[in-house]
C-alpha cells in the first residue's frame, strides 16, 4: 500500500534563489514525511498543479497551498487545477499562514536582521485584491505583534495601501529612531527586492525554510492523508 503523494503548490518566481529555496523546502519535507514531494506552480513557471496530478494519477494525493494568506490563488486558482486534473483522490489543506508557528520564524528572522524591543516594525505583506487575504495577513500581523509584546504595522509591497515605504517614513515622522521590515513573504524574489529600498534599518530575510515551516507542512500533509484511501503502489 502507498502513502499519498505531496503536491506543494508556489506561486513561482523568475529569482533563481526563490526557485531554489522552493526546491529545498520540497527536499526537507520529503525528509519529514518519508516519502517524495512534487512541487507546482500556479504562475510564472511549471509545472502547473494540474500536470503534477495527471502525472500521479491514479496515486492519491494531497495538495499544500504554500501561500500565507488564502486569496484567488488558493480559493480559485489551486481548486480548478485540481479539477482540471480529473484526478479522483485529492485533498486540498488550508493554505499555510496565518499561524503561530510562522510568527515564531519572523521573530527569529527579525532578531537576526539586529530589531531590538523598542524598535518599530512593518509588517510586510505582498497584498490581495481579496478581502479574505487581507483577513489573514491582519491575523498574522497580530499574531507576530503578540509574539513580539509590541505593535505592529501592516503595509503591502505589492497590491493595497499603505505601501512600505510610506509607513516606514511615517514611523520616522512620528519619532521611532529605528525602523524594521517584518517580510510576511515565503522566499527571495522581486517583492523582498523591493523591501531592500523601503528606507528601514533592517529587512528581515523571508521565513524561508526554517525547520518549523517544514514540520507545518508535514502536519498538514499527515492531517489530510488520513482523508484518502490508499492504493496500490
Amino acid at each position: 500500500m502507498s502513502d499519498p503523494a505531496l503536491v506543494l503548490v508556489a506561486h513561482g518566481t523568475r529569482s533563481t534563489r526563490g526557485v531554489a529555496m522552493v526546491a529545498e523546502l520540497s527536499e526537507a519535507v520529503a525528509r519529514e514525511i518519508g516519502g517524495p514531494v512534487r512541487t507546482a506552480f500556479v504562475d510564472v513557471l511549471g509545472p502547473s498543479p494540474a500536470e503534477v496530478l495527471r502525472d500521479l494519477n491514479p496515486v492519491p494525493a494531497v495538495v499544500i497551498p504554500a501561500f500565507l494568506a488564502s486569496g484567488y490563488h488558493v480559493y480559485q486558482d489551486v481548486p480548478r487545477e485540481v479539477a482540471a486534473s480529473t484526478h479522483p483522490a485529492v485533498a486540498i489543506t488550508p493554505a499555510l499562514g496565518p499561524d503561530p508557528a510562522l510568527a515564531r520564524i519572523m521573530h527569529i528572522r527579525l532578531r537576526a536582521a539586529g530589531w531590538r524591543p523598542g524598535d518599530a516594525v512593518v509588517f510586510a505583506a505582498a497584498g490581495s485584491s481579496d478581502p479574505r487575504a487581507h483577513q489573514d495577513i491582519n491575523q498574522a500581523a497580530t499574531l507576530l505583534s503578540t509574539r513580539l509584546a509590541t505593535p505592529v504595522h501592516t503595509a503591502y509591497i505589492a497590491t493595497g495601501t499603505p505601501r512600505v515605504p510610506e509607513v516606514v517614513t511615517a514611523l520616522r515622522n512620528s519619532g521611532h529612531p529605528r525602523v524594521f521590515t517584518a517580510s510576511y513573504l515565503l522566499a527571495h524574489g522581486l517583492f523582498h527586492e523591493r523591501l531592500q529600498t523601503s528606507g528601514a534599518d533592517g529587512t528581515a530575510a523571508p521565513i524561508g525554510t526554517h525547520p518549523a515551516v517544514v514540520r507545518l507542512l508535514a502536519s498538514r500533509y499527515h492531517q489530510a492523508a488520513k482523508t484518502l484511501v490508499h492504493t496500490p503502489a
